[in-house]
């Protein structure tokens, strides 16, 4: 007698990034059992992508070409079977998309989508002729200026448009996108039979049908209405004609969306019952994979700095982005993106040590906290938020209604207080820009720190003196979209089984996936006694040199 069937069930994640496609096979524990990936650049040469994206002839033009993910598809299963996966045990599939993307199907494309032949690739069959639009846009485009300013008056301005769908229009969003490309390439658009965003054309390919968007990955493209997690007719009439017919009507991220199709029974020896559970946006399945609670930030701190917050109720960000919560479906999540981050630090780390992170560190150590009054901040890019750029330093002697406010100092007595005054007057930045967005720090606040300096344990420091809250990190080599996507295809499945019972109330998602697995989190940092009493009061005088220097701007 083996195991029983429910020890053997697995679990199959996709994580369709920028750069590449991976995917995680998980045990019924929520073990890795197996990983693979390809890299589109080495992978897949003839594609000639950079970065795994191909720059358009004009400015600030990017796209794709959606073959190129249906062979990575072909390629990564493949991989999977060599490394002996048994593909027979996974009972639910679902995925993770670089958000806002965009594929447009033909009539052919669909009609061969749910007619695949088990003896070819899916690349012989889903090939170009599948697509109208063959150089699709992705997230790094941002050509579509005009069509944000359309929409936007269109509904009645920039505060309605982020009212309705979590964000102003933003250029890189799908709205905006798709109307371009219905006023640029009219045909296409007419002859474009449904439209899918990344995550949602994963779980097409395994459906064998066009799938449904989610309204977690769906919040990312100016269309949709988040507080009713619906379409809104209005956004919908201002981006291009019959649009809700190509969209279809998008579902809750815990949805199973149907079995998987007959061509990965045949081909890979799927089960016949095995579910496609609806994909979700990568920023969205990065939260699902940390495994955090609801009074948890998570600051990623790389190129650029980024915060994600979870909100019980819809905060209205005019700079930022709210979406619908990928697990806590009746939840919202926030995102709040900083540009001086990573190459800042560098910059300031190269000029006062040369390049030394270990001298940069003992720097920082060796200055006490608050930095005898000495503060700084650092926008030698425009700033988000606040719009302003520039380089401001203040020693605690300058008043802010003074004259020599605006000018501040040219430079600090020594490297010591440059690096603190640079790492705290980021940190005092970002928990500055949150608080004054309406997101509250309590007591109970714990701060997840991911991202390149996740790894530096005298930033972290920082991290948990200026927001006054403990510091965890997670586990090396953890991929947080990926583990996601296949996280919430365990819970799905979870949530749909229940259902046929009907006997007991659901466990949340973060309960029942940590009732099978660990966190995998560390504490690295807990905030010193006095934080508040250093910290409180430098915010506020924060925030007079980041008025000012919005000003002088």
């Amino acid at each position: 007698m083996g195991p029983p069937k429910q020890l053997k069930r697995t679990f199959l994640g996709f994580d369709l990034s920028t750069q590449k496609l991976k995917a995680v096979l998980l045990s019924s524990t929520l073990e890795v059992v197996a990983k693979a990936e390809v890299k589109f650049d080495t992978d897949l040469p003839e594609f000639r992508t950079t970065g795994g994206a191909n720059a358009g002839p004009n400015k600030n033009e990017y796209y794709v070409q959606p073959v190129m993910w249906v062979k990575a598809m072909d390629i990564v299963l493949e991989r999977l079977v060599m490394q002996q996966a048994d593909l027979s045990t996974v009972a639910g599939v679902s995925g993770s998309g670089q958000q806002h993307g965009s594929l447009y199907w033909s009539k052919h494309g669909i009609n061969t989508l749910q007619k695949l032949d088990s003896d070819k690739f899916l690349h012989a069959q889903i090939d170009d002729s599948a697509f109208v639009v063959n150089r699709t846009p992705i997230w790094m485009d941002a050509t579509t200026t005009k069509q944000c300013l359309e929409m936007e008056m269109a509904v009645g301005g920039k505060l309605k448009m982020v009212e309705l769908t979590g964000s102003k229009c933003y250029e890189r969003f799908t709205g905006p996108q798709i109307r371009k490309i219905y006023q640029k390439r009219c045909h296409a658009y007419d002859e474009a039979v449904r439209i899918s965003l990344v995550s949602s054309f994963i779980s097409s390919l395994f459906l064998g049908a066009v799938a449904p968007i989610d309204f977690s990955d769906g919040s990312g493209m100016n269309l949709l209405n988040i507080s009713k997690r619906n379409w809104s007719k209005e956004c919908l009439n201002v981006c291009a004609p019959d649009l809700d017919e190509r969209l279809g009507l998008p579902v809750s991220p815990h949805t199973v969306l149907g079995n998987v199709s007959k061509y990965f029974v045949k081909r890979f020896s799927f089960s016949p019952d095995c579910k496609v559970i609806a994909s979700t946006g990568d920023n969205c399945s990065s939260l699902s994979g940390m495994l955090v609670g609801s009074n948890w930030l998570t600051i990623s701190l790389g190129t650029s700095d980024t915060l994600m917050v979870s909100m019980k109720n819809q905060l209205h960000w005019e700079e930022g982005h709210v979406l619908c919560h990928p697990t806590d479906i009746e939840s919202f999540m926030g995102l709040l993106c900083f540009r001086n981050a990573s190459l800042v630090r560098e910059g300031v780390n190269k000029s006062m040590t040369g390049g030394n992170w270990d001298k940069f560190n003992e720097y920082l150590d060796s200055t006490p906290r608050g930095n005898f009054g000495n503060m700084a901040i650092h926008f030698p890019d425009m700033e988000i938020i606040p719009k302003a750029q520039g380089i401001l330093r203040w020693s605690k002697e300058i008043v802010p209604s003074s004259p020599e406010a605006a000018k501040g100092l040219i430079k600090f007595s020594s490297p010591q207080i440059e690096i603190r005054a640079l790492v705290e007057g980021q940190m005092l930045h970002h928990r500055a820009v949150a608080e004054d967005l309406g997101y509250h720090f309590g007591p109970e606040t714990q701060i997840l720190v991911t991202g390149g300096a996740s790894v530096n344990k005298s930033i972290l420091q920082t991290v948990a003196d200026v927001f006054n809250s403990p510091v965890h990190v997670q586990d090396e080599g953890h991929e947080a979209a990926l583990m996601g996507a296949a996280y919430r295809a365990a819970y799905s499945l979870y949530l749909h089984e229940l259902d046929k019972n009907k006997k007991e109330e659901p466990l949340s998602y973060r309960e029942y996936i940590l009732s099978l697995t660990s966190n995998k989190l560390d504490l690295m940092c807990e905030p010193h006694k006095d934080s508040e009493q250093i910290y409180g009061p430098m915010l506020l005088r924060y925030r007079e040199m980041a008025r000012i220097l919005a000003t002088e701007d």
